[in-house]
């Protein structure tokens, strides 16, 4: 196959017109053209005419392509289609001397044990909360009843914190291999849509990810994997080495049945699998204690900020808002501070809601999430600023302890009833409180509570925020405006820490454990954390194959 890159046509084209226009840069007839694949479809509006840019992949007779080839060997946009197909890196013998141990089960302990049980290692999946459905239930208990299940709720359960976002499908890692291919052939086969894997920034959306985690879940069990829920690892089973590391033999778990009775167990396992989400605190704890390597990373802290979501389609379409091609528009944001931070718009979800994603009582925390069709009147995103280290000192766990302070503060600010502090974005900027509602209707269920936002964030964040909304409205007109909706705290943008691992995706110190993911500080979205999770499954099977 040949592929072209950089093809640009208007937005309002046809599908002959893409087939014409492939064939024309070419220099070839149609008939000479035996297939046509979009690979990718991306927009550009830069010019103030909005373009659709193709990367398409043409099969053509083995002689013209042979020809095409060479008569365009000095063309950066004209090239031999790559192979972006996966390749497993063994197969599992019959005998196994015990099977690996995956912890977690959201992106990427999902794509960990689905690679696992692929290549025939026949996995355990330890997940401490409810099977999908369940734990939306729980999940909605909070939302609508303002009732927190510790153990079943945004961040914990199947599908992991993923599930109740916007489900964005990009991201900016490095992929040589082409993993996250993989990641998103996958989603397709488990009832994705096929467009997934063409446009630029593809999202799948809330209710879908819960039927796709659904089939997921079933094809690991078909090939031999089990996944077993309301099992919370408790503590790992370790043996020292002479070299100073410790070798991992299996970890305690702590099972709760339905009629909420305990028991525990012990699994023997030398290949474990640490997938946690970043909100694995008493498990973070459990591993420190147990002196397996972390240090203290970067984070972010802020707010959930809220617009119409007509004025973000305005600004960045102009007149070609609400287009059916472009749908409801984004943005990224970016302002460096005169203190010093950046501030920074994350996980932005067109036409969404901002929703309570606590995992602890007595706390409050937000997030953002959106269904496939991105239909809300609101658009949402964080508003956060980077924080460094050096900013909370003590050691490997202190970025939880800030966490902590943040969101035990905002659930006082807005009530002490799980509803959140808000204030307008007028009222922020000029220092005063918020007493109501202004034009735009706050999201956030089960509720808010106007208040002044100034001591929910340390004082070089709050600086920093008010400072950056009037440059982001100079970007966005209508950005800072009076009434758009500030909803705090934005406090689990990522990992506080790191689980250290080395070259072979094994802890340093703890031979047996592959840390992975969102958690152990190696991923940042669905995408990403899916693309680790087939790494560290592949590692644990060139381990066991050796």
């Amino acid at each position: 196959m040949l592929r072209i890159t950089e093809l640009k046509l208007p937005l309002d084209h046809s599908d002959s017109e893409l087939r014409a226009a492939a064939c024309q840069r070419l220099g070839i007839q149609e008939q000479d053209l035996l297939d046509l694949l979009v690979f990718k479809r991306s927009y550009d509006a830069r010019k103030g005419q909005m373009m659709l840019t193709y990367i398409l992949d043409l099969t053509l007779p083995a002689a013209l392509l042979a020809k095409l080839l060479q008569q365009n060997a000095n063309d950066p946009h004209i090239l031999p289609t790559p192979d972006t197909s996966y390749h497993f890196v063994g197969q599992a013998p019959v005998q196994l001397p015990h099977r690996p141990i995956v912890i977690g089960f959201g992106p990427c302990g999902i794509f960990a044990a689905l690679l696992l049980a692929q290549m025939g290692f026949k996995p355990i999946v330890l997940e401490r909360g409810k099977k999908v459905r369940e734990r939306t239930q729980d999940t909605w208990g909070l939302w609508r009843k303002n009732q927190l299940n510790p153990e079943s709720n945004v961040q914990f359960g199947e599908g992991g914190a993923g599930t109740f976002s916007d489900g964005k499908l990009y991201s900016q890692i490095k992929d040589p291999r082409h993993l996250g291919r993989k990641v998103l052939t996958e989603f397709v086969k488990a009832g994705a849509p096929e467009e997934i894997l063409y446009v630029a920034k593809p999202h799948i959306g809330t209710f879908k990810l819960v039927g796709m985690v659904e089939k997921m879940r079933a094809e690991i069990e078909a090939l031999g994997g089990e996944i077993r829920f309301q099992h919370r690892v408790t503590d790992l089973l370790l043996e020292p080495m002479a070299n100073g590391q410790q070798q991992l033999r299996g970890v305690r778990v702590e099972a709760t049945h339905a009629d909420g009775s305990k028991h525990h167990e012990e699994l023997r396992s030398e290949h474990v699998v640490m997938a946690l989400g970043h909100s694995a605190r008493d498990t973070f704890s459990m591993l420190h204690e147990r002196q397996v390597f972390m240090e203290a990373k970067p984070f972010s802290v802020g707010f959930r900020i809220e617009h119409p979501q007509s004025l973000i389609d305005k600004a960045r379409w102009g007149k070609y808002a609400g287009h059916p091609i472009l749908g409801a528009a984004d943005y990224k944001l970016v302002h460096h501070a005169s203190n010093g931070r950046a501030v920074y718009s994350f996980c932005m979800c067109p036409g969404g809601t901002v929703v309570a994603a606590t995992s602890e009582e007595g706390r409050v925390v937000t997030n953002g999430m959106s269904q496939y069709s991105r239909n809300e009147r609101n658009a949402n995103s964080g508003l956060v600023v980077s924080i460094n280290p050096e900013d909370y000192p003590g050691g490997a766990l202190a970025g939880i302890e800030f966490q902590r302070q943040l969101e035990s503060h905002a659930y006082v600010l807005g009530g002490s009833n799980y509803n959140a502090p808000a204030q307008l974005v007028g009222d922020f900027i000029a220092g005063r409180a918020s007493s109501s509602v202004g034009s735009v209707e706050p999201s956030y269920k089960p509720g808010v509570n106007w208040t002044d936002l100034a001591t929910s964030l340390p004082r070089f964040a709050i600086e920093a925020v008010r400072e950056a909304l009037p440059a982001f409205g100079k970007k966005i007109h209508g950005y800072d405006m009076h009434d758009a909706v500030l909803t705090g705290v934005e406090t689990r943008t990522s990992s506080p820490l790191r689980i250290t691992r080395g070259d072979d995706l094994q802890s340093l110190n703890v031979r047996g454990l592959y840390p992975g993911g969102e958690g152990a500080g190696y991923a940042g979205g669905i995408l990403s954390a899916g693309v680790d999770g087939i790494k560290v499954a592949e590692a644990v099977a060139l381990d066991m194959l050796r």
